[in-house]
């Protein structure tokens, strides 16, 4: 017999489940280079930030983080840029992607927070390491957390928020062409 409490684990297991399918599908396209259907995943409202990180002193927390629109981020974008780097990308002339780079997205961590199965929305928090290589000697390695959050849009989940945080206030990288 299944009790109440045991139907809503399983439902709660199951809504955990179907997330972590979808930033895997979502590393997945990336890596495989299938931009325009990681395009896909996003809602036509999308905000993909990612802010620089300061070194700050003790009580200073609050400065650490670059705030979005209106301070110099890595990315302050919505999914119009997001398509147009893409698309140029796609050209085959893009500097930093000539020749083009081999990548990898690991995520972990996938947490969904406060989840409520009667809600569109889920709020989503992950880690993730992004390997890329490219030509005999750029190698660079990212790593870092992010903040999502997923509207469910006529029953698939997409990605509508992302926050990106480094765990490096520096970058050694020669270009951010990245997809995180």
């Amino acid at each position: 017999m299944v009790t109440v409490d045991s139907q809503r684990a399983l439902e709660l297991l199951l809504h955990q489940k179907e997330i972590e399918n979808f930033f895997y599908l979502e590393a997945d396209l990336l890596d495989q280079r299938l931009f325009e259907d990681w395009l896909d995943l996003l809602t036509e409202d999308i905000h993909y930030w990612m802010p620089t990180r300061r070194n700050v002193k003790f009580g200073e927390e609050e400065r650490e983080d670059s705030r979005d629109y209106g301070e110099m981020n890595w990315f302050d974008e919505g999914k119009p840029i997001l398509a147009q780097r893409i698309k140029q990308i796609r050209t085959g002339v893009h500097w930093a992607e000539e020749p083009r780079s081999r990548v990898t997205h690991m995520v972990s961590n996938i947490r969904v927070i406060d989840p409520d199965l009667d809600q569109d929305e889920a709020k989503v928090t992950s880690r993730f390491l992004y390997y890329r290589n490219r030509v005999a000697t750029e190698t660079n390695i990212l790593v870092g957390k992010r903040e999502d959050l997923l509207r469910r849009i006529d029953g698939q989940w997409k990605l509508a928020k992302r926050k990106i945080l480094l765990d490096q206030n520096v970058l050694t990288a020669k270009s951010i062409t990245v997809i995180m």
